[in-house]
């Protein structure tokens, strides 16, 4: 290089560089961008980059009398921008000597003794945390070697790796790997003295690099294929459309041959299924013919059961078909926990012994007395909500896409009033249906969540590792939309695993993982084998067999004693489990805060783990009687409505009645679940003269007939609901 007088040829340290054997020069790219007396004054096309030949060789004749004052040699044509500082180097030496250099503006150079650096405030921890990069271990000390971010509070880089990540990102794509903020990091990087070169990300510039990736298996590969148009037939939203394996993706059935109700439904492999029943955690599901009227179009179709893990109706409650529309809202939906609300003028109804001698154990009394903290807590957050509403238009066929689209849209703000649209719903009653459509929305956004890739495990779920959800910041959205349903009214999730639960409140490293938080059933099952290894040679055996998974998670060590497996399982277990999700961790929380709700978690954690952590308890007769405040006028004769109001509700959850308790609410409520925030207005009943019972769902009111018998407020309460939810699913 003619300026820095070096042979090195390393476009990472000092840019391409570039040899022009008819004006005899060779300048490495950044020794050029920095030198202090040269300026860009030709086009693109002309010299080296714009740089004038005449230019660069006055600029070399200008260092050959400059001496660096680290190598002490001549030709330092770069000198530090700081008042009265006279230090002059070359590029090469700047960067061993830890000198920064800016990218942007000027191009100005500052020495190791004036250069910027960052502000650290006394207060923050000290330690080491992961690098979001390399995920090495990274120091957080206010060092040259190292970087934080200025947009998360906990992120942490290796300035080596930024580097390497901003060459290869380029301006477009070149943002912070935890919160996928871009403007700020970048202004931060660069004065910093990263090089973020103003080019297409390299990922972008490979012609055809993608190709593979469009490929998908389209095969049914059931042993009978039930389609006249072949295995490979494929028809998109139809029940000839292939749905492949959700394990290996590498099998695939039409929805009809698999007898798959909608894509919505899991389906498995007869290989994955075998690995499964190995492993002890499948369970053989069963299948069921549809009743007659479910056939669609006069033809037989099998449909599976429900999986385990999707709630069922109410025990004792036959599934009624005014719940079959995908319009109303509790078919497969499980009914969110009940809290109780204040008694202040409520007319006490005591219920028939059946109900009033079922005692509830002391952890369902407990979850119920937290259910009610998170009630207070989250009416707190409430108040930041305003009444400017934010229009949501949602395809309930696809809810992931249209929330999604939804919450990043310009206009949606959190603290806005949400009002949702359905657009494939034709909506007769604005004012009733604005309710419900809300509830609605929220309860199937939740269901998915708990059923997408985002998400690992069964029951309790972790977090999963999507490296393209990392890219489109999809877990920073999930977080957001769980904040946004529970401030708005809307259902818990439910389904977060303890270990999960505890990364979010008191950080992962305070997380104790164990062999059930981990799902993936070969990592579980190396994992068993290296724990129950009962002698030293065994235990080598077993880490030979799995030395590719243990060197990929940094286990990789000899062993000398069988008292070594204890270690390194837990090792394995911290990887697997917590270190290997930091970055959708750090980016769920980010969405969690949202609202303030993350916040509100960490100062109430026994109280949000029951409603995060715990499924909702079903709703009961008690459930209802509790939830509605009775108001009656001088001229009724509350005893008795209140009475057959009872009755009815105990006939219902008995199952004696073409209602349920989910239609009940629903009625009234435009919502078949009870939110974890509580209904505002709360619910109330009144006992009139009318001929029909009335649900107002602004006021949530249900309006009740006085009558002289029993059965007359039976028939009356079913013929009205039943009609009345009829006509919203039509």
């Amino acid at each position: 290089c003619a300026l820095c007088g070096r042979t090195d040829d390393c476009p990472e340290k000092y840019g391409e560089k570039r040899t022009h054997v008819e004006y005899n020069l060779t300048v490495h790219y950044y020794c050029l961008l920095m030198s202090s007396g040269i300026w860009q004054r030709g086009e693109e096309d002309e010299g080296v980059d714009g740089f004038l030949i005449t230019d660069i060789r006055k600029e070399v004749n200008r260092a050959a009398k400059l001496i660096c004052n680290i190598c002490k040699k001549k030709g330092a044509s770069i000198g530090c921008v700081a008042p009265k500082c006279k230090r002059s180097y070359h590029f090469p030496c700047g960067l061993q000597r830890e000198c920064i250099f800016q990218f942007m503006e000027d191009f100005r150079s500052y020495c190791w003794e004036h250069r910027p650096v960052q502000k650290f405030l006394d207060k923050e921890p000290r330690g080491a945390s992961q690098c979001t990069i390399c995920l090495d271990l990274v120091e957080q000390l206010p060092a040259y070697t190292v970087l934080k971010s200025p947009c998360c509070k906990n992120a942490w880089f290796h300035r080596e790796c930024l580097q390497y990540q901003a060459l290869s990102a380029g301006i477009f794509f070149f943002r912070c790997t935890v919160c996928n903020n871009k403007d700020k990091f970048q202004k931060e990087m660069l004065r910093m003295g990263i090089h973020i070169p103003e080019r297409d990300a390299s990922w972008e510039l490979e012609e055809n690099a993608y190709q593979d990736l469009l490929h998908c298996y389209q095969h049914c590969d059931v042993k009978r294929c039930l389609c006249k148009k072949g295995r490979d037939y494929n028809e998109p939203d139809s029940k000839w459309e292939i749905k492949r394996c959700q394990y290996c993706g590498s099998r695939g059935t039409h929805l009809a041959c698999a007898a798959m109700k909608s894509w919505e439904q899991n389906w498995e492999c007869m290989e994955c299924r075998s690995i499964f029943a190995k492993s002890g955690n499948y369970s053989k599901r069963k299948r069921s013919a549809l009743p007659p009227s479910e056939m669609t179009n006069g033809t037989t179709c099998l449909l599976e059961e429900p999986p385990p893990k999707s709630p069922r109706p109410s025990s004792g409650s036959p599934r009624s078909f005014l719940l079959q529309s995908p319009k109303i809202m509790c078919q497969n939906l499980s009914p969110c926990s009940h809290l109780e609300l204040p008694a202040s003028n409520r007319v006490t109804v005591s219920l028939s012994p059946v109900v009033t001698n079922r005692k509830l154990s002391v952890r369902h009394q407990h979850l119920r007395e937290q259910r009610r903290e998170v009630c207070n807590v989250l009416k707190e957050l409430k108040v930041q909500v305003k009444t400017k509403p934010t229009r949501l238009n949602i395809n309930a066929e696809d809810i992931w896409s249209s929330a999604l689209k939804g919450f990043r849209q310009r206009s949606f703000k959190t603290t806005n009033t949400i009002e949702v649209n359905f657009s494939n719903y034709k909506s007769r009653s604005k004012t009733n249906n604005s309710v419900a459509s809300k509830h609605h929305f929220f309860q199937l956004l939740m269901l998915h969540l708990q059923n997408s890739p985002l998400f690992e495990g069964s029951s309790g779920k972790n977090l999963s590792l999507d490296f393209q959800a990392v890219k489109e910041n999809l877990y920073f959205e999930a977080g957001k939309m769980i904040a946004v349903s529970l401030v708005h009214g809307g259902p818990p999730p439910g389904f977060f695993s303890k270990i999960l639960f505890d990364c979010l409140i008191y950080g992962p490293e305070s997380a104790k993982p164990a062999l059930e938080d981990v799902a993936d059933v070969d990592v579980a099952q190396t994992i068993k084998m290296i724990k129950d290894a009962n002698s030293l040679s065994s235990l080598q055996s077993t880490l030979q067999d799995c030395c590719e998974f243990l060197a990929a998670a940094g286990c990789l060590r000899p062993v000398t004693a069988l008292c070594d497996k204890n270690t390194l399982v837990n090792d394995i277990l911290i990887y697997h489990v917590i270190k290997r999700i930091t970055l959708p961790l750090e980016s769920f929380r980010q969405g969690l805060k949202t609202l303030g709700v993350l916040e509100k978690m960490q100062m109430h954690p026994k109280a949000f783990s029951s409603i995060l952590c715990h499924k909702p308890e079903r709703l009961s007769a008690e459930t209802i009687c509790d939830l509605f405040t009775i108001h009656s006028s001088s001229d009724v004769n509350k005893v008795e409505g209140a009475d057959f109001w009872m009755s009815y509700l105990q006939d219902v959850e008995s199952g004696e009645s073409v209602v349920t308790l989910e239609d009940i609410l629903l009625f009234v409520t435009g919502s078949c679940y009870i939110p974890s925030i509580g209904f505002d207005p709360e619910p109330t009943t009144k006992f009139l003269h009318i001929r029909y019972p009335i649900g107002n769902r602004l006021l949530n009111c249900l309006e009740l007939p006085i009558t002289k018998t029993y059965q007359q407020f039976k028939n009356t309460m079913e013929l009205t609901i039943r009609n009345t939810l009829r006509v919203e699913r039509e």
